[in-house]
């Protein structure tokens, strides 16, 4: 495992420097997803990668009639489907290998922020979710790239203590402005007065 003082990269980098396309797809995804820089795209990449290994082992092994593979593919479609990136039923070591790197980004908690709501673009989410306003399952969570499971997103809201708690911040998301109301003057109370 290693020394726990040396940690290692969770995530490999692409192959070659330069390739045209490959940059111009990663900036599509970072922009659409609001994220800091292409290290977040290639952990979700990694992380599918590490997903779609374990899904062609594993149907490998079943080919060939191991009863603990059985076991092992239940638990990776039943944890695929706690993170979110698969249904909740139907769900099969197939489906896995369709995936692609947005059904994981969309798991974020600063694009599911963005999606409930809270916030109007995808970077005020990731500012709120950096400075301490949102929560999750009653606590305070400050990793933007934190995977929200399917079971904890309806629990995703604002600190208690937030400003952002009142409806009528200025920097709320999804709450409109209330118009004035126009000033009618009363002809009635006038003609009284006369």
């Amino acid at each position: 495992m290693g020394d726990p003082k040396f940690s290692r990269k969770s995530y490999d980098t692409p192959s070659h420097p330069w390739q045209g396309e490959r940059i111009k797809a990663e900036n599509e995804v970072v922009r659409q997803f609001g994220l800091k820089n292409k290290t977040e795209v290639w952990k979700a990449d990694t992380q599918l990668r590490n997903f779609r290994k374990q899904s062609r082992d594993l149907q490998a092994r079943l080919r060939a009639g191991d009863a603990q593979a059985k076991i092992e593919a239940d638990a990776l479609i039943a944890k695929c489907s706690r993170m979110g990136i698969l249904p909740v039923t139907g769900g099969d070591l197939n489906a896995i290998l369709v995936l692609k790197n947005e059904d994981i980004l969309s798991r974020r908690l600063q694009t599911i922020v963005f999606q409930k709501g809270l916030a109007t673009t995808v970077r005020q989410a990731r500012q709120l979710i950096n400075h301490g306003h949102i929560f999750v399952n009653g606590h305070k969570v400050t990793v933007p790239g934190y995977i929200v499971l399917r079971e904890e997103e309806g629990s995703v809201s604002y600190n208690p203590v937030s400003p952002f708690t009142d409806e009528n911040h200025p920097m709320r998301g999804g709450v409109p402005a209330a118009p004035a109301a126009p000033a009618v003057e009363e002809p009635a109370a006038e003609e009284a007065e006369n």
